[in-house]
């Protein structure tokens, strides 16, 4: 199922049909995101005309391109490389006419890769920015509109320094409602948030910011492009893939296998640990009395779950919902879940997410590898790492959030 999730968020498979007409002057594709190297080469692919452009990506989802160049800088926590490529886009897409088109192609992890900040904020702020937003248990809305308010690329500005030209965005969504300022912090579409909003949040979370950040922010100079601004009048978003597309894929092979599906749906969000609790309240009463629905059965979710990380360990939210579901479960028979994001890295890590098993517990009781510790601990990647039970994809090319599926294969 989660093969199925991540295969039909492919760019391969619905960007094409999406790609707009060939205007009168040049196509200049710009674009970042986990998924974006992949993206711009099926525009190269299927494009019939001429066409330059530059997209980043993060290190090791560069794919070959001819005519577009592929940036690969850091993410989640930005670089030199990612604040030099975003700098150079801004520049490509300078001077141009109403009779070019922009094609701005744009999926999750994009905001870490334009790190660009406003004038008076170092890349160095801007790192321990995303450090402290990442730890603070923000949700990925609430991080993306203070990062958007300090941004000299996102929030609309992208899309502003590309007036007159036609702007087209293609995106691929990460985030729970689908909302296009959310998706890589918006960098070509109107933003109806304000500093105000972003300093909020950053006092909710007690987000200690530097100096300059906090003054852009208590001023209003950080303000970012509103609706209605003229510069992106001529500016239109189309979504290629999200996670409901995802979900129902998945749903679609477990019908196949003779499994009833429910999808909780695609916008779950809240602390990991929190949600896995609740999942296992369902679980228990699923398996128990058959109620709300009867096993066997498959319970489908998405979203973007937080960690507020306390611990030592390395965070991860999918596997955190998971060890937590298993330590709320204790080894309730006939019951399977995996949690893994579809870009093929949960956290910090290069590790999509793990496998939960009835007998994990008793795994890892066996090998002295204390499940509650290791919740307390934050580290539900060592915990099932220590299983053998982690699912590594490499670079998948895409990005439609987290997928958790549970499968109750049990009668009451």
């Amino acid at each position: 199922m989660f093969a199925a999730a991540v295969a039909a968020a492919q760019p391969a498979l619905c960007l094409p049909p999406l790609l707009p007409e060939r205007p009168r002057g040049r196509l200049v594709v710009i674009g970042a995101g986990k998924a974006s190297a992949e993206m711009a080469r099926v525009v190269e692919t299927h494009w019939q005309g001429p066409l330059s452009g530059l997209v980043v990506t993060r290190y090791g989802y560069e794919v070959l391109c001819s005519r577009i160049e592929i940036a690969t800088a850091a993410h989640p926590v930005p670089d030199e490389n990612g604040l030099a490529a975003s700098r150079r886009m801004l520049d490509l897409v300078g001077g141009l006419t109403e009779d070019d088109t922009v094609l701005c192609l744009i999926s999750g992890g994009g905001s870490a890769l334009l790190p660009l900040p406003l004038p008076g904020i170092s890349l160095e702020d801007k790192q321990d920015i995303n450090r402290a937003l990442l730890k603070s248990g923000a949700s990925i809305s609430e991080m993306n509109c203070v990062r958007r308010h300090l941004s000299a690329i996102k929030g609309g500005r992208l899309g502003a320094a590309c007036h007159p030209a036609r702007v087209v965005t293609l995106l691929i969504s990460d985030v729970p409602g689908d909302h296009p300022v959310d998706i890589a912090s918006g960098p070509t579409v109107a933003d109806p948030t304000t500093c105000a909003d972003a300093m909020v949040i950053v006092d909710r979370y007690g987000v200690e910011l530097p100096l300059a950040a906090r003054r852009l922010l208590e001023s209003g100079e950080g303000e970012s492009v509103k609706p209605g601004d003229a510069r992106l009048a001529g500016s239109s978003h189309h979504f290629i893939a999200t996670p409901a597309m995802a979900l129902e894929a998945a749903a679609k092979l477990a019908r196949e296998a003779g499994y009833p599906v429910y999808n909780l749906g695609d916008s779950l969000e809240g602390e990991a640990r929190d949600m896995g609790k609740v999942m296992a309240g369902i679980v228990r009463n699923v398996a128990a009395t058959g109620q709300p629905f009867k096993p066997p059965c498959v319970l489908l979710s998405g979203g973007e779950a937080t960690v507020t990380v306390r611990g030592k360990g390395r965070g991860g939210r999918n596997v955190e919902f998971l060890l937590s579901l298993g330590v709320a479960l204790e080894g309730v028979p006939d019951v399977w879940a995996l949690a893994g994001d579809t870009d093929g890295v949960d956290g910090l890590e290069e590790i999509a997410g793990a496998v939960l098993t009835p007998d994990s517990l008793a795994r890892a009781w066996a090998k002295g590898v204390r499940p509650r510790q290791s919740l307390d601990n934050n580290d539900g990647h060592g915990f099932f790492g220590a299983l053998g039970d982690a699912v590594i994809t490499g670079p998948t090319l895409t990005n439609v959030n987290d997928f958790r599926a549970i499968l109750i294969d049990a009668e009451p």
